[in-house]
């Protein structure tokens, strides 16, 4: 049977003049603290990470999420490495993210959050309004970047977005001005095209960060396969140097060089 840890993220504060408890925390907390936990854990692609589970403690609020140890143990090198450097710029961006929500938290609310493990001397990281756990600025480099692959959604009510599946990066989200695609004739759903954006890139790794992409253009994109412009070609090179070749001579002329 596999080994279970857990990560533990404590908030302490108050609302207005309550302490804080599970009783009096909202469930928009509760489900933004579960996204930000599962990017702590699992960085890159969720597709096929093991379950998460989940319990709301007191004292004032107690997140636990327990989940394979294997990823705990890693959780927990990662918190150590973060709580001696103070800095967050080592890390895959959607955990950087994670933390720099969290601490948007504890500045707004004037929260405090103690993240730490399940294992025997685990590391601690503290985060709160004396804190600054942000990405630096200067490493996130405006960039254009072009994507193909097929439209899987596209609109919104106030934030209009086109969702696209590329195989490099999976479903990337695109902001996309709505009055683009009011005036888009076609159906963008389920067609494959090019997209055209901006957005911010890691000077340093080469990282994009797919939550600041804005749409520019579509791009005219159709990879199919040209029978008679391939048939055209090979007609061509027939004309030219190689239909003077006997394929038979060609070859005892080579194995004739092995030969040798």
């Amino acid at each position: 049977m596999e080994k279970i840890g857990y990560i533990e993220i404590r908030i302490t504060g108050s609302k207005g003049n309550l302490e804080l408890t599970p009783e009096n925390y909202d469930i928009r907390d509760i489900i933004s603290i579960l996204e930000n936990a599962e990017n702590l854990l699992y960085p890159g692609d969720k597709k096929d990470r093991p379950v998460i589970s989940y319990s709301i403690e007191e004292g004032s609020v107690k997140h636990i999420l327990k989940t394979s140890i294997q990823f705990i143990i890693g959780f927990n090198a990662i918190i150590g490495q973060v709580k001696d450097v103070r800095d967050i710029d080592f890390l895959d961006l959607s955990t950087a993210k994670a933390f720099e929500n969290f601490q948007d938290t504890a500045i707004k609310k004037n929260y405090t959050f103690s993240i730490k493990t399940s294992l025997e001397n685990t590391n601690e990281v503290k985060v709160d309004r004396t804190t600054r756990y942000y990405r630096t600025e200067a490493i996130w480099a405006d960039a254009e970047f072009y994507f193909y692959g097929k439209v899987t959604n596209a609109g919104g009510k106030d934030k209009a977005n086109i969702h696209i599946f590329t195989s490099e990066l999976g479903t990337i989200r695109v902001q996309t001005p709505i009055s683009f695609l009011e005036d888009y004739n076609e159906n963008l759903l389920y067609k494959t095209l090019g997209i055209r954006t901006l957005g911010k890139q890691n000077s340093t790794t080469g990282e994009i960060d797919t939550t600041t992409l804005k749409f520019v253009e579509l791009v005219d994109y159709q990879p199919k396969y040209d029978d008679l412009y391939l048939k055209e070609l090979r007609d061509k090179a027939r004309k030219s140097w190689l239909g003077q070749i006997d394929p038979d001579n060609w070859l005892k002329e080579i194995r004739g060089g092995y030969d040798a």
